[in-house]
């Protein structure tokens, strides 16, 4: 059964996974794309979407509220808030697209893009 297995755990504690995660986040806001390993990718993919509903008001609560999710990385929530948002205000969901990649020759793992559409 799949009992309390919601998300990845990537072999790191609660921690160490929580900067991780907004450290990938920071590096697909500041390039728009990211080559990784599938894994990661499908578990970024809703932390990016929200990030992006969140901007498209822009609003100081909702400023602030980015900036605590990626680590207050001040010109990577310019960026969301000025290009990303404006970009999908009419759109409901699916900001980013995930493409893959054929494995990794050394250790077999499924690579894959993730980009913003």
């Amino acid at each position: 059964m799949k009992h309390h297995k919601a998300f990845r755990k990537f072999g790191r504690e609660k921690n160490q996974r929580k900067a991780f995660v907004r450290g990938l986040l920071v590096n697909l806001i500041r390039n728009g794309r990211i080559e990784t390993t599938l894994a990661r990718a499908k578990e970024i993919r809703p932390h990016v979407e929200k990030l992006v509903t969140l901007a498209k008001e822009d609003t100081v609560s909702h400023r602030r509220l980015v900036m605590s999710r990626i680590m207050n990385q001040a010109p990577e929530t310019t960026k969301l808030f000025s290009e990303y948002a404006p970009k999908y205000k009419s759109v409901t969901g699916g900001y980013t697209r995930i493409l893959k990649l054929p494995a990794r020759l050394a250790d077999g793992a499924l690579k894959a893009i993730i980009e913003f559409v």
